[in-house]
């Protein structure tokens, strides 16, 4: 009787061994679950490959306001990357957008040394958000500059006689929703848009000549709306510095005390749907497979689907397209 008592003991004695070694087996593959799952989200990517180098993010296309992008220039800062080099290559987008992008990479820049690089164009938008940077370097072929705002509205008044039709509207007073493209521009409407140009310019104009430290005459030589290689924006305050990203890494060195030798990784920002490079892609495919494989080529290595992209571009615009006359 003794004998079955001690079996009995013995085996609810490795029972309890066996939950114990059950529950913890659990446990680890939990925490290798979690421990997983955090190191191939991009914060754990970014947090093993951060330490102890310097961050590139680039800022293409044309801007819009992006929620997703600015977020990740806000995790950027937490981040441990030691510094950040700003790649730009825009002809700009709406002032909103630009405005945006602008002040999420101020922010950047009071959290972590930062450096813009023109790869090919920093105009007007592109400039906006370039001029987040206390250091500007650019190529001697860069385009810099296009100092203004445009606000731009198909009017199609005239081809609606043609065809014959008329749109009748009932609103509250004369300048609601004006101008509609419908009607010719009444002198009110056309003044009411002139002074919100007007502002948004004074706004563009009195960021410039903060950031760039100008004088009122320094700044009216610029601020005409005109383009400028990197090689006259230099001598014109526009930019700091004429080179490339070796340049950039060389002055985050000397002037920020940024370790030498550090590598420059890629910082993935938000994908920018407004840049329609979906579109782009799929007009080249279609071509292609029709034969046409030279427009194709023009549509990957051009920009003709800017047109296509600025259809979705709302309200006031800091723009520069010179194909549509800007």
């Amino acid at each position: 009787m003794s004998l079955d008592s001690d079996v009995i003991v013995d085996r609810r004695r490795m029972r309890r061994k066996l939950t114990f070694w059950r529950v913890a087996a659990v446990l680890v593959a939990i925490v290798a679950v979690v421990a997983i799952g955090a190191m191939v989200s991009p914060a754990g990517r970014g947090a093993l490959t951060s330490t102890g180098s310097i961050a590139r993010i680039k800022i293409e296309g044309l801007i819009r306001s992006n929620d997703e992008r600015v977020q990740a220039l806000d995790r950027l800062g937490k981040s441990s990357y030691s510094a950040v080099i700003v790649h730009i290559n825009s002809p700009g987008g709406t002032t909103a957008g630009s405005e945006e992008l602008h002040d999420a990479l101020a922010r950047l820049k009071a959290k972590k040394p930062m450096v813009v690089v023109v790869e090919g164009l920093a105009a007007s938008g592109g400039y906006i958000a370039a001029l987040a940077s206390e250091h500007i370097v650019a190529q001697q072929t860069s385009l810099v500059g296009s100092i203004g705002v445009l606000f731009q509205y198909p009017n199609v008044s005239e081809l609606l006689k043609t065809v014959g039709v008329k749109v009748e509207e009932v609103k509250s007073s004369p300048l609601k929703a004006a101008p509609n493209g419908f009607e010719p521009t009444s002198p009110e409407a056309r003044a009411a848009i002139e002074a919100l140009v007007k502002d948004s310019y004074a706004w563009f104009r009195g960021m410039v000549q903060q950031s760039r430290k100008m004088t009122d005459d320094q700044l009216n030589v610029v601020a005409d709306g005109r383009v400028f290689t990197g090689r006259q924006a230099v001598g014109l305050k526009l930019i700091d510095e004429l080179g490339d990203e070796r340049t950039a890494i060389a002055w985050l060195e000397k002037a920020k005390n940024v370790k030498a030798g550090l590598p420059v990784r890629d910082y993935k920002l938000a994908p920018q749907f407004g840049d329609l490079t979906f579109l782009r892609a799929a007009a080249s495919v279609a071509f292609d497979a029709a034969g046409l494989g030279v427009i194709a080529r023009r549509v990957e290595q051009t920009g003709a689907m800017q047109s296509v992209e600025r259809l979705g571009l709302d309200g006031m615009l800091a723009l520069w397209a010179p194909s549509a006359g800007q």
